[in-house]
């Protein structure tokens, strides 16, 4: 007999089938989540793959004439490429409208930090679509804001040790990391987390409907901010992504449902993880990584959520013991829910 998948660190909680009742369900999630109007329509998807577009040309045409400027033959310069990549909300496919989109500039080695925030800072300032632009060049992740035609951007840089970025680029392989700075890393992980996220799920398209289903909970029960000390968007999309490996099968409807009941009983601070650390490939490679059995400050955090992905970091490092009480008697509720009563307790038109 052939033995179930496993996915995540342990084995499945269950791999029954969802039942007629729990697809009825599951539409039934859909057309709340509706009724707060969430779901971008075409058009204004269509928007932002534009937008993208011509931010990634953007990026292309700025690298070409930096590689020009700095000695670079015209026919190599054309050659070195650069290009834009999302990651987030966007990447995860759980966008909200009006939501911004996170996006990293990978340039190659010899483009550095400074020409970004330097040159291609004014080549945005002169943009005729560009508007509201700031550079927080000081901040734990340096990143450029602004509005492209009315979308919010937040543009991450990082170069990598390449001669040339190939259009085919993905940054999950390891090795990408050598020889690069710490802040450059940081750039990437945002990246690297969120492919990983979408890869460790056994089906991504439940998991974006239930994260939908969290993520407005969360928000409009106050708990989604992780500047305040409660959960971001990585975080809750991490813990959803456990249950989903915990309940392979499951329809959106049901993941929810076992969201509350799973987190309720969950034994803090033991950390959620949705890969073992030694899985993790690291290549040897010196940067920090959140180990509460060598690190002390890290044993004082109280709701760990690990990233899956080398450097693997607490993305709930900011957690009070006030925010995390908050949180948890909200979970205790849904917990407490059958699953057709989660689903009043998610329409909040109820309270």
């Amino acid at each position: 007999m052939t033995q179930p998948k496993t996915f995540g660190v342990t084995s499945a909680i269950s791999v029954a089938e969802p039942t007629q009742a729990d697809i009825k369900l599951s539409q039934d999630l859909e057309n709340v989540l509706r009724k707060y109007d969430i779901f971008e329509p075409e058009n204004e998807l269509n928007n932002r793959i534009s937008v993208l577009q011509q931010l990634n040309a953007l990026a292309k045409s700025w690298i070409l004439e930096v590689s020009i400027q700095k000695s670079l033959p015209r026919m190599v310069a054309e050659t070195v490429g650069g290009k834009i990549f999302t990651f987030g909300s966007y990447r995860l496919g759980v966008h909200t409208r009006g939501a911004d989109i996170d996006t990293l500039l990978v340039a190659p080695r010899h483009i550095d930090r400074e020409d970004f925030f330097s040159s291609f800072y004014a080549i945005l300032k002169d943009h005729e679509h560009v508007s509201e632009l700031r550079a927080i060049e000081k901040a734990f992740v340096p990143v450029i804001k602004f509005q492209f035609k009315g979308i919010e951007i937040d543009l991450l840089f990082a170069r990598l040790a390449l001669q040339a970025i190939p259009e085919n680029l993905t940054l999950g392989d390891v090795e990408l990391l050598k020889n690069l700075d710490y802040k450059c890393v940081k750039s990437l992980n945002g990246c690297r987390v969120t492919e990983d996220i979408l890869n460790l799920v056994p089906k991504a398209e439940s998991f974006r409907l239930a994260l939908r289903a969290i993520k407005l909970w969360a928000k409009r029960r106050g708990c989604y901010s992780n500047t305040l000390g409660f959960l971001g968007g990585v975080s809750w999309a991490i813990l959803m992504a456990r249950v989903c490996q915990l309940y392979p099968k499951a329809v959106p409807a049901t993941l929810v449902h076992k969201f509350f009941r799973v987190l309720d009983q969950w034994k803090w601070p033991t950390p959620v993880m949705l890969r073992h650390p030694e899985e993790i490939p690291s290549a040897n490679l010196p940067f920090p990584i959140w180990d509460a059995r060598n690190n002390l400050s890290d044993r004082s955090h109280l709701m760990p959520i690990l990233t899956p992905t080398f450097p693997q970091q607490n993305s709930t490092f900011n957690v009070t013991l006030s925010t995390k009480t908050v949180m948890l008697e909200e979970i205790k509720v849904g917990a407490y829910c059958g699953p057709h009563k989660t689903l009043l307790y998610l329409d909040l038109t109820h309270f």
